[in-house]
């Protein structure tokens, strides 16, 4: 059984899209077993209690520095025995001593085609930039800002009218779409990652 904790600062749709999806089987040999949130009365909170998920905020306001509240949150996460942990609208940047607890065994999902539009506004930047195609991205974590190895992308067209917002809200169909199943490949054991290369392996 694959242990896994979701960190989330927004809404939590797409934890919302990967516990659903957990709920109906679909991804088999998981266990959601914690939600931990940097900001108290966010989103995702009230979507871990509606699916009975245990829910953690641990605000960096309560702590003297980014260190101590990351630090809080491995133990958090160490302390249920997590063993995959899942970034859901995430809004910190990671440390070295995160990413060192949990090697391997950290996912996230972005709303661009990386390594295009990497960090925030994924979706503004693709308009702006009058890009064709954009889409969604599930990804290993590692030291920098969304440079970890590839592990599904989903691709839409932009079309000629649209705005950051519209963009934005067929992006999140796909990544209520990729990440579900991405999280199912990992506790499969079918992700096999060699230097930045991801490879699925068969059933």
């Amino acid at each position: 059984m694959t242990r896994i904790g979701t960190l989330a600062s927004g809404r939590g749709s797409n934890f919302n899209a990967l516990v659903d999806a957990w709920k109906k089987g679909s991804i088999p040999g998981a266990e959601f077993v914690v939600l931990i949130s940097d900001k108290p009365g966010t989103g995702a909170l009230d979507v871990a209690r509606g699916f009975g998920v245990e829910t953690v905020t641990l605000s960096p306001k309560d702590f003297p520095s980014r260190e101590a509240q990351e630090e809080a949150v491995i133990a958090a996460l160490r302390d249920r025995k997590v063993d995959l942990v899942c970034l859901a609208g995430y809004m910190r940047i990671l440390g070295p001593k995160f990413i060192g607890a949990f090697p391997g065994r950290i996912l996230n999902i972005h709303p661009a085609l990386l390594p295009s539009f990497p960090g925030l506004h994924g979706q503004k930047q693709a308009v702006e930039y009058g890009v064709k195609v954009s889409g969604a991205t599930v990804h290993f974590v590692d030291a920098g800002c969304d440079t970890g190895p590839v592990i599904i992308q989903a691709a839409i067209p932009v079309l000629d009218d649209d705005s950051e917002e519209t963009l934005a809200a067929r992006i999140l169909k796909e990544e209520h779409r990729i990440y579900p199943e991405a999280v199912r490949l990992f506790c499969r054991g079918r992700l096999k990652v060699s230097g930045r290369h991801v490879r699925i392996t068969p059933e």
